[in-house]
């Protein structure tokens, strides 16, 4: 039986990979959806396993055939996208498949896709808890914190295009959450 389509977005700080990386060890048959970017392998990073990697041409090039779900150029010939044909080859072989996109590129799936995808917004509990929570983590300067706050302003307006919105104020609350609806979405 073909996979279904899960689709993951929030604001940075919000828990989404840690609740995807929860949902990811449930026995859910989920597969992590692999991007295609231009930029260079790092470290032991593998073409076709953590992503796809092509030249900033090649990218363009599947871009004016339309061969992405979604994509993004974060900076000048830097782009991540997600390929039509690999999400495919995975649903064909039966996998669910899981995507953490950014808000546009939620909604693009989720348009694309329609019934077969579900998708899925986590909330943090406020802008101020989010401040809380990226400061704590200690790995961004001020200005980065600042500018992430100021994108999850921006995404928090997108929470009502998603079909669903888990509200993380408590962690262990939203994985239960999170599991149970996906385990329903699964089932039907």
């Amino acid at each position: 039986m073909a996979g279904k389509l899960i689709i993951f977005s929030a604001p940075s700080g919000s828990g989404k990979s840690t609740i995807i990386n929860y949902l990811l060890t449930q026995n859910l048959n989920l597969a992590f959806s692999i991007s295609a970017t231009s930029r260079a392998p790092r470290g032991t990073e593998q073409n076709g396993v953590e992503y796809f990697f092509l030249t900033p041409e090649e990218f363009k090039q599947r871009i004016a055939n339309n061969e992405f779900l979604e994509y993004e150029e974060v900076y000048k010939d830097r782009f991540y996208g997600t390929l039509k044909a690999q999400v495919e080859k995975q649903l064909a072989a039966g996998q669910n498949v899981i995507f953490d996109v950014d808000v546009v590129g939620g909604c693009n799936i989720k348009k694309f896709y329609g019934d077969r995808a579900l998708s899925v917004f986590i909330q943090p509990p406020s802008i101020e808890e989010l401040r809380k929570r990226l400061i704590g983590r200690g790995t961004d300067a001020p200005e980065v914190i600042e500018s992430r706050l100021a994108k999850a302003s921006f995404e928090l307006g997108y929470a009502d295009k998603f079909d669903v919105v888990i509200v993380n104020d408590d962690l262990e609350k939203a994985k239960a959450e999170a599991l149970q609806t996906i385990r329903n979405f699964l089932q039907h």
